[in-house]
């Protein structure tokens, strides 16, 4: 198997910092706009898109900063995907910061998909 690629996104969001990490580390939340449906128990997270269920564990989190999650059935134990919020101190812009990994010849595809999935959450938030 290739070796993955970590790459990392920026979306400016305008919602707080609070607000924003409800959507992303509450099952309600990411039902709004990652996937079908999110259901947890502790710090494993089941999520459902079309019939298929995909397990993650919540890594490392800091309420209101950011959330890691690694996906259960994933081989490379450095891969993760995480969601960190980040407030400009001068402006008090918010924005996230999405880190994921690909294989190289996915990265282009995992770029769109993730640019997809937040557009998704700037729409369900209204930002």
């Amino acid at each position: 198997m290739a070796d993955k690629v970590e790459f990392t996104m920026e979306f400016v969001v305008k919602a707080s910092p609070k607000m924003l990490y409800k959507f992303l580390s509450t099952p309600s939340g990411l039902s709004e706009w990652f996937a079908d449906n999110v259901d947890s128990r502790g710090k494993e997270f089941k999520f459902f898109w079309d019939g298929s269920e995909e397990i993650a564990h919540v890594v490392n989190k800091k309420a209101d900063s950011h959330i890691r999650f690694r996906w259960e059935e994933e081989d490379d134990d450095k891969a993760f995907f995480e969601f960190k919020i980040v407030t400009d101190d001068l402006t008090n812009d918010v924005s996230l910061l999405v880190t994921d990994f690909a294989e190289e010849d996915e990265l282009e595809e995992s770029k769109l998909l993730w640019d997809s999935q937040i557009n998704s959450l700037l729409h369900a938030i209204g930002s």
